[in-house]
């Protein structure tokens, strides 16, 4: 078969396109023609902004001698782990059980019918550091295919029981431990304290001389900062103080550091270092996305402390670098910067670090030095800026004025490859953090750009006739072959219903309410015992060589570098259940949910989507719905509402086609505009200005 990645979505495929190597897209033909020859399945799974996937492409797969031997004893097949996850992380689990350590490129041999019996990670194009080199590795195991047969099956049978085993045991050791969720969205009277027993166990895990969590390597802990914004808002007086300081703490360090690109805006993937002074230099859109929510939301409870300009910055990052045409959003870019003579994998952060030399150069002596001084730029080689702190002061305007400087320059080196691949949940976790920051930093244009994104989501993604929603498009056609995974159904729900929030405008609503629906029609399904409590799973349809790898296809519980799809489309219905107020869009809560008190009190970064969630059903749904009056009253009281109406309080037209059913029997009274504040379904007399609404908001309590 010849090599079919030409035309696929994936940036990552494409850079395969015209290797010698036979490869093939993961599908049933790759499977078949591997069980027609009776060879073993290569699989090699990476992604675009991967530097040793690219070194390892370099050195092997454009090999034409290495082609020509894959091609003969093997069927290559090539995954973009971001446009296959579901495949990345059957096999993942495969290559830890092999080699008891997983990265990328990940390299795994298969049976034809998908079972894995050997893997490895990076494999050199010579014997190197105790490593065989990639030739060896694939001679050895055409030998034993041919030779050990029987061995390599039963090795094959082995990994596979191995793989459901540990799906099974991690049920398991998590039965029993979920939280009931009460329909009246009040935490129970004696119910366990999570919040409180989280925040301590974040705060025992918390880097004290350096912010953030753990050693290195130290990634962002993304999806632990909504709860802890979530707690600082709205949790107990000293759960509310410790949670602020350690959300200032850790968005202070990542800020103030080389993982922020103080350049250009956004954030690096994660740091080498324990002190995050040398980044890995990819920038991810998952990362960026939810960091500019983070840094946008605490700027609002915290002005002094730097977070605005982090959230700007972030957001003009991605206006500038990953949108593209359309208005959606690219993956990422690459940590390698490509060379003059085309070589893709060389100059690693080569386009980010600078030299004293360089600084003077651009700067000027005596500013160079100071700005060097300031970045914390040695002498030696070029580095990355690394601050060490927010700035502030002198200092900041030291910065401002070196900044635009430093930004022509840094656009005239060879640019880091971008991946355009368009992912669905991805552009719905951008399209939340775009609407809230428009709202929260009074950018009308990100709330603009979030709405475009929006559009090509639907536009493009969405299938109404199949009611199916694409995971990935690039050039404006969508990859039909790949459908959305439980995250992208969910993570696009909610980018729709954070620019309802943000606009007002219903369609989305609508729509977020359309991906709900089907989203518990596709990926849930009865439980084993019959009862009323379904089973969610993350594929809608497991592909064979998976379930004969060993998966379930069942919904991971535990967040990642993105949080779990099961607790994002949790938040979704909890905000559905706000909005309609129907109640029964909380029954599906306490599975999507889990095991919360168990991870609670032992892996809060594991679960911090779902924790986050079960916070917010600790407090009564908040609205304020608008009836009659004017476009301009009607625009006047949401900017009454303020931060509220993205934060913590829904406001809603009584007047618009479709309003959700908090709107229902809400008039304007006597023909007037007319206001309503409630509180857990509950409203205050209505009110006919923004001047006594901003009364009634003043209050401690708006039922009071």
């Amino acid at each position: 078969m010849a090599n079919r990645l030409t035309g696929q979505s994936s940036a990552y495929l494409r850079q395969h396109a015209d290797n010698p190597v036979d490869w093939q897209p993961f599908d049933a033909a790759a499977f078949a023609e591997a069980a027609r020859r009776d060879v073993p399945v290569f699989l090699s799974v990476g992604y675009a902004a991967c530097h040793w996937c690219h070194v390892m492409a370099h050195e092997s797969f454009e090999d034409p001698e290495v082609g020509a031997y894959l091609n003969e004893h093997f069927v290559p097949v090539k995954v973009d782990r971001e446009e296959r996850p579901d495949v990345d992380a059957t096999y993942m689990v495969a290559t830890q059980l092999i080699t008891r350590q997983g990265g990328w490129p990940m390299s795994a041999f298969l049976t034809p019918d998908g079972r894995a019996f050997h893997a490895g990670t990076y494999f050199p194009a010579r014997p190197a550091h105790g490593m065989p080199s990639f030739r060896q590795v694939l001679e050895a195991v055409a030998t034993a295919w041919s030779t050990r047969r029987d061995e390599l099956e039963q090795a094959a049978d082995t990994v596979a029981r191995a793989i459901a085993g540990q799906a099974e045991d991690l049920r398991s050791a998590l039965a029993g431990a979920a939280v009931t969720v009460p329909a009246s969205g009040e935490p129970e009277e004696d119910g366990p304290d999570l919040a409180s027993a989280a925040l301590d166990v974040l705060l025992a895990d918390e880097d004290p001389a350096h912010g953030g969590f753990g050693g290195a390597p130290k990634f962002p802990p993304s999806t632990v900062l909504l709860l802890l914004e979530r707690l600082a808002a709205g949790g107990a007086p000293r759960t509310a103080d410790r949670a602020r300081g350690l959300l200032g703490r850790t968005l202070g360090a990542m800020c103030g550091s080389a993982l922020f690109d103080h350049v250009g805006g956004g954030f690096h993937r994660y740091s080498v270092t324990r002190e995050w002074s040398l980044p890995h230099y990819e920038k991810m859109l998952y990362d960026n996305a939810q960091l500019l929510r983070a840094c946008a939301r605490a700027a609002v409870a915290d002005p002094g402390a730097g977070h605005a300009r982090a959230a700007a910055d972030t957001a003009g990052f991605l206006l500038a670098e990953l949108r593209l045409p359309g208005g959606a959003f690219a993956s990422s870019l690459d940590a390698d910067t490509v060379s003059a003579d085309g070589d893709v994998h060389s100059g690693e952060g080569a386009f980010y670090v600078w030299s004293r030399s360089e600084l003077r150069e651009v700067l000027g002596a005596d500013r160079g030095t100071a700005v060097a001084d300031l970045m914390g730029v040695a002498a030696g080689a070029p580095q990355p800026l690394h601050p060490g702190r927010v700035l502030g002061g002198a200092d900041q305007a030291l910065w401002d004025d070196a900044r635009p400087e430093l930004a022509a320059a840094r656009s005239r080196r060879p640019a880091p490859a971008r991946d355009d691949k368009v992912v669905a949940g991805w552009n719905g976790m951008t399209v939340t953090a775009l609407a809230e920051a428009g709202v929260l930093l009074e950018d009308p244009a990100l709330v603009l750009a979030a709405e475009e994104a929006a559009a090509h989501l639907w536009a493009v993604h969405w299938d109404a006739s199949r009611r199916s929603l694409a995971r990935t498009s690039h050039a404006g056609s969508a990859e039909r072959s790949i459908e959305g995974l439980l995250e992208d159904y969910a993570m696009v729900a909610e980018g729709f219903l954070a620019l309802y929030r943000a606009t007002g405008a219903t369609p989305w609503y609508e729509r977020a309410r359309e991906l709900a629906d089907v989203a518990a029609e596709r990926f849930s399904h009865p439980g084993p015992d019959g009862g009323p409590e379904r089973v969610w799973s993350d594929l809608a349809d497991v592909p064979a060589p998976l379930l004969a790898a060993g998966s379930s296809g069942r919904a991971e519980p535990l967040d990642d570098v993105t949080p779990a799809g099961t607790a994002v489309l949790a938040a979704v219905l909890v905000e559905l259940w706000a909005l309609e107020e129907d109640e029964h869009r909380l029954g599906a809560v306490p599975a999507l949910l889990g095991p919360l008190e168990l991870l609670a009190r032992r892996s809060p970064r594991s679960a911090g989507r779902a924790l986050a969630v079960r916070a917010e059903l600790g407090s009564a749904p908040a609205h304020v719905v608008l009836a009659g009056g004017t476009a301009e009253d009607k625009l006047a009281a949401r900017r009454a509402v303020g931060p509220a109406a993205v934060l913590s309080t829904r406001v809603v037209d009584a007047d618009a086609p479709g309003a959700p059913g908090s709107a229902r029997g809400k008039a304007a009274l006597g023909g007037r505009f007319t206001v309503y504040v409630c509180r857990d379904f509950a409203c205050r007399a209505p009110v006919h200005s923004v001047a006594e609404l901003q009364e009634q908001l003043a209050g401690a309590d708006p039922l009071s």
